[in-house]
């Protein structure tokens, strides 16, 4: 029941919930994937539109520079690593998987800068495979919503969820607490008098201090 609920108040807050990257194919979502950890969404789609014209496939970026690629995505922070990660990312796929995206976490969390949160948007996101990715606003919506424990790392985060949560909704449930953490229960100044879920919010108290 509590699952429900929380669902489907969420739901009424954010009924068009979706990816807010901006992507055409399987590779482009891999690669905005890489590129949007510690940066926002927003500014991952500003600096793709360049990127993608120029390298609009594993094989041309593949064989990019790596100072040209860092160029383009400095904007982003953390760009020589990142350069060098979708760099080496795209010549694994070439080789490997003949430039396709493989659709197995095992093969996905193998390449150059793809942790499990990366290979688990690009499985529900690309291929429609029930996961439960978790960033930092999945993390803490679970915890305030008392779905996990306060100190739980990432991947007990993922096993309770997909205990708790009916396989047919994670991949709805996964972008609810996106949108939820990022423009409503935020990390710092969230939303508390507004919330509709605020009695069964482990944060209650401190948020009406």
């Amino acid at each position: 029941m509590k699952t429900d609920k929380i669902l489907k108040e969420l739901k009424k807050l954010f009924p068009n919930a979706r990816c807010e990257l901006d992507y055409r194919n399987d590779f482009e979502l891999l690669i905005a994937v890489v590129l949007s950890a510690q940066t926002t969404d927003v500014k991952v789609n500003q600096v793709t539109v360049e990127l993608f014209a120029k390298y609009p496939d594993a094989m041309t970026l593949a064989q990019a520079e790596n100072e040209e690629v860092k160029r383009i995505i400095q904007p982003l922070g953390l760009a020589n690593n990142k350069s060098k990660n979708i760099i080496a990312l795209s010549r694994v796929l070439v080789e490997k998987y003949r430039g396709t995206v493989p659709d197995d976490i095992e093969k996905l969390i193998t390449l150059p800068g793809v942790g499990r949160k990366t290979a688990n948007v690009v499985l529900l996101e690309a291929f429609r495979i029930p996961a439960i990715p978790v960033d930092t606003h999945v993390a803490r919506i679970s915890k305030r919503l008392g779905f996990v424990a306060e100190n739980d790392g990432v991947e007990t985060i993922e096993k309770k969820l997909m205990e708790v949560l009916p396989q047919d909704k994670w991949i709805e449930a996964h972008q609810l607490f996106i949108h939820f953490g990022r423009y409503f229960c935020k990390a710092i100044k969230p939303s508390c008098g507004l919330c509709p879920l605020i009695k069964i919010c482990t944060n209650e108290k401190k948020a009406l201090d």
